[in-house]
This record gives C-alpha cells, structure tokens and sequence, in this order.
C-alpha cells in the first residue's frame, strides 16, 4: 500500500521569514475556518518563535492570541505546533529553568498540541530539558536537528543528536533546514538512517527555499520515510520562504504517495486574506528582496529570512566603508558588491567558529563578525579586531558545545584577553527567577493570569510586557505605522535611501580624519550619550579616549539599552548626534581614530 505523506501549514513562519509582524489575532481567526477547509492539513504552526514577541509589539495580550488562535483547530482536529530555541526558549538569550518549564505548562493549557524544540548548536544537553519539560506538560515532544552543510555535519554527527534527544523521550524528529542549504540526498539518506534505528519515531521536514533546493529535499525526504513535511501558501511561499502546498502536493501525488485532496477554493479564500492581511498593514514591514530566490545563499548558508536586516546593515556600513575607500583614493563599492565580499567573509569566518549552525542566533553572531572584519579590513585593520560580547559567549561555550574546533587564532585570541572557556551545562549558568518576577507582579498588583500565563509572559519577555501593561507598546505600533503609511502615500520627489545619514559631510571628516573608524548605532532608537542627562552637550569632546569593545554610550530602544562600541582604542574625533536625537540603525553617531593612526594623521594634516 502506498504511503501517506501529510502536510503542516506553517503559517507563523510564512509571515516571520517575510517581515517584522505576524497577523493580528482577529486576522488569524478570519483566516482559521480556510485553512481548514482546505482539507489537506493535518497539522498547523500557530505560535512560538517571536509569535508572542510580536503580539506584544502590537501591544496586545499573547495569551489571548494563543488560545484564540488554535481553538478552532483543535475543535477540527487539527494538531497546531510552535517553534521554540531550547536554551533560549522564546527569545533571543538564555532562559531559565523554572521559566522554561513553565512555559510548556502554558502552552499546551492553551491549545498547543506539539513543541518543536531546536538548539542552534545542536547540543543535546540545551534539548534535555526541552524534551522532558514538553513532556511533563503535556506535549508532544519534536525535537530538531538545525540542519546545514559543512565537513562537520554529517549523517553520523546528526544521528549523534538524535540518539541522545529519543533517549531523553522525544516523540518525533524534525529536520529544521533553516537555511535550505540541506542537500537533497545527504537529507535523504539521514532520514534514512532515523527511521531504519528509530521506526516509530515520525520524521518531519521543515526547508526554506531560499536557495532552490526544498522541492527536492522534500522529495527525497518523503521517499526515505518522512512522515511530515510543512509547507506556505502564496502569496507568501517560494522566494526566501517555503515551497506552496499545490506544488509539492502534486509531487508527493505525481510520485505515487497518498496525499488529501486540496479545496482550491478554500485555498483561494486563504490565499486573498493572506494578501488582504499585507495590503491592511503588514506588507509595510515586507522586504520586497523575500520574494525572490537566490543562489548565492548556497555559498554563505544564511538563511533567507535575514536578508532583510542584513542588507540594512549593509546599507548602514556602506557610507562610512566608501568614505574610507575614497579616503585612501579607491573607488566606492557597490551594495551588490559589498554583498558578495560580506557572503564570502562569511564562508572564511563560519569554519574558524567551529561551524556554528546559521539559526537565530547563531547565523547573526557569524554575520555580524565577518561585517566588522569586513569594515576593519577595509580600513586596513586586521580580522577578528571586533567581536561582540554575544559572540564571545558563543565562542567560549556559554550557549553549548561548537559543532567544532575553533581555529587557533581565535582561542590565542581569547587567551590574549583573559577569557576562560566554559564546559559545563549552559543552563547551569542562568539560575531560576519565577520567584523574582512572582514578586515583582505582587508589587505592580499585577493578576499571574489563567494557568500563570501572564507571570510565563512577564518572565520570559520583561521589558516588552512592561511596556504592553503601559500602553507605551501600541503607542509606539501606533505611530510607526501612521508613519510608515504616511511615507508611502507622500509624493514622489527625489529617491532617498532607506536609512538616511545623519546631516554631515562624511567627505570633510574622511579627509580631515583618513585613519578614523566610524562608531554606527547598534538598533534604532534615541541617541544618549549620557543616561538621564537632557544636556545637548552631553555627547563626549574631541580628544576624549575611548577603549575598544567598551561602551562609550547607548540607544534607548523598544526593549532596553544598547551599548555604542567602539572598535578601536583612540580618541574621539567627532560626534555627529546631540543626546536625544533619534537614529536608524547603522548610522554613524561619532569617529574615533586609534591611538596608533593619531601620530599618522597628525603628520599628514601638518
């Protein structure tokens, strides 16, 4: 008898690999009864991931949205899932324990059928406790293996993952091929080995298309047992997200394999709320570059839902890299051409981190790495002269075990500054805080919610969840929307780029400064040189010493302060925002010139 292959909708990702949000809650209980009727769905992917994040960027309540959103699922008997990252639960950074187990608890007591848990390094020890938290709540148990392409990454080193997480108690493996970049036989063959050790043990296939290679890894994956694979719906598939359903359901068919029938017009219906959803507000925050597929991620293995920000940040870089091309009589680069050296740093500093899997978020520590290698090359300096201090964390062991070696510069490097390396259990290092934030919402006479939903929300996203109780959460969606709207429908005079640099002349202080390094703002958000000062002239004088990788002042962002830091020991040379100023991110805020070019200019300007 022919096998059956069923498909998940992964409806969260579709909009999280396209823009910044996420439909709102009455959106997605417009578009539910769709969905199924379309009929070919088994399972839907509802939350996790920056679902909740975003709900609170609306300033709107998570909970509500969770157990809105998968009822009527559930009432179709339709399995929902969500994507959380292990260690780093539903956010960007550690977790602790209590925090995490809670989280399970709330999950499944409000709809959540399956817990999808990935580590981005793919150690076992950051999904123990997922498997055995999900478990203990309730769920279904998925874990996942961050799948990408490398010497390191063989069959043998993911069976090595998989041996260790099905004897913590997973129930199912996905195969989470973030990027894309997963070849087609090499997934074939892994998929292979999973159900001949493991056969009750279901296989689910997750792939970007980004790249072109998903089509026929899902075929492959399907005829070496796959029992799952998850695919969009247009108008958000294909380009730097996920095959649509009628494609690979016509292969799957084609190639003799029992699939459901789709409602097409079911399947139009979600298709025009889809887009009513991005003409309504969301397509505001859409990349116009996620609709289209590139080859050159099959180099760099980054995955396609970072082109958006990466290529902002390169936009940032690209003033301050050309002031100091034409500085020392080079042509300025192109963004196309800045893009491809930014691709093939990566290619160089990927393997000397000990081939870090490119997933949130390890993929924005490698990229951000070989961007300051890239600036600091440019300006003559040598590799590695900046490395943030998230990186470090990765490099050192504090988020898990590198899939492997680090290249000897980086541990001489790590020893020249006194950094120890830690090979413990990562979560040892981030002690239990329920107890902590159960007391901060006694003192706020804040309600721990249904099920201590609002104390999970509290403790897992703080600042985010302040400013939602406060309002400050809508204010702020309410008027960057407005703004957005505004700029669309204002009249077409001169194209502008899309972060405008501040209102200088970058040439003048190039020639005045060749040497110097420009300082950029790490987010968008308020300039302040100095926390609670209000003084225009709060900004440091030229002369001031500044020492490299320590902050020399912040922005005030959405969710809390981030440091300017400078990549160089030297001096001040120029500041270019008065304190309380508003910057984009990328933008150059100061010039330092290092304490060994202020001879060198000196010389030269004499």
């Amino acid at each position: 008898m022919a096998k059956e292959i069923k498909f998940s909708l992964v409806y969260r990702d579709m909009w999280q690999s396209s823009g910044k949000y996420v439909p709102r809650v009455d959106q997605l209980v417009r578009v539910a009864p769709a969905i199924i009727d379309m009929g070919c769905f088994d399972r839907v992917e509802t939350n996790g991931g920056a679902f909740e994040q975003v709900n609170l960027l609306f300033g709107e309540n998570p909970n509500v949205a969770v157990r809105k959103w998968t009822a009527p699922f559930h009432k179709a008997g339709i399995q929902t899932h969500m994507l959380e990252r292990g260690l780093n639960a539903l956010r960007m950074n550690p977790v602790p324990a209590d925090v995490r187990e809670l989280m399970f608890k709330v999950k499944k007591k409000q709809g959540t059928d399956i817990a999808r848990s990935f580590c981005g390094l793919n150690d076992h020890r950051n999904l123990k406790r997922s498997v055995e938290f999900a478990k203990k709540g309730g769920m279904i148990s998925q874990a996942a293996l961050s799948i990408t392409n490398s010497p390191v990454h063989t069959v043998e080193y993911y069976m090595g993952v998989v041996d260790k997480v099905v004897e913590y108690g997973a129930d199912e493996i996905c195969l989470k091929d973030m990027a894309g970049v997963g070849r087609p036989t090499f997934l074939g063959q892994l998929v292979h080995d999973i159900k001949k050790k493991y056969p009750n043990i279901l296989v689910q296939y997750h792939g970007h298309t980004g790249p072109g290679f998903s089509p026929a890894s899902m075929l492959e994956v399907a005829r070496a047992g796959a029992d799952y694979l998850d695919v969009a719906v247009e108008p958000l598939a294909w380009g730097k997200v996920h095959p649509d359903v009628i494609t690979i359901h016509e292969m799957m068919k084609a190639d003799g394999f029992l699939v459901k029938d789709i409602n097409m017009d079911a399947y139009m219906e979600v298709r025009r709320l889809t887009q009513e959803f991005i003409d309504d507000f969301l397509g505001y925050w859409i990349n116009p570059s996620n609709k289209v597929m590139s080859s050159l991620l099959v180099g760099c293995g980054l995955p396609g839902g970072m082109m958006g920000s990466m290529m902002s940040d390169l936009k940032g870089f690209q003033g301050a890299i050309n002031a100091a091309e034409r500085a020392h009589g080079r042509p300025e680069i192109s963004l196309d051409t800045l893009m491809v050296k930014l691709f093939d740093e990566v290619q160089y500093v990927w393997p000397k981190l000990g081939y870090p899997p490119l997933v949130t978020p390890f993929s924005q520590y490698v990229k951000n790495t070989a961007l300051m290698n890239l600036l600091g090359s440019l300006n003559g300096k040598p590799r590695w002269s900046t490395i943030d201090k998230d990186t470090w964390a990765m490099i050192l062991g504090k988020c898990g075990k590198l899939p492997g070696p680090l290249a000897p510069e980086i541990i001489e490097l790590a020893k020249q500054k006194g950094l120890e390396f830690y090979e413990g259990d990562p979560q040892d290092m981030y002690p239990d805080e329920l107890p902590k934030f159960r007391q901060m919402m006694k003192e706020e006479g804040w309600d721990e919610g249904q099920d201590e939903e609002e104390l999970f929300e509290f403790a897992m996203h703080e600042n985010q969840y302040r400013d939602y109780k406060n309002g400050k959460a809508k204010e702020r969606f309410n008027a960057e929307l407005a703004d957005l709207k505004a700029k669309a429908h204002a009249p077409i005079k001169i194209e502008r780029p899309v972060i405008e640099m501040p209102k200088f002349d970058v040439d003048e202080y190039a020639k005045r400064y060749p040497h110097a390094i420009p300082v950029q703002a790490p987010a968008k958000g308020q300039l302040l040189w100095q926390v609670d000062v209000n003084d225009d002239s709060a900004a440091p004088i030229a002369g001031t010493e500044v020492k490299a990788g320590m902050g020399m002042g912040f922005v005030q962002t959405y969710y809390g302060m981030e440091e300017l830091i400078p990549a160089v020991d030297g001096r001040v040379v120029a500041t270019l925002g008065k304190q309380g100023n508003k910057v984009e991110k990328g933008e150059i805020v100061a010039f330092i010139e290092g304490a060994a070019d202020s001879a060198a200019s000196a010389h030269e300007t004499e």
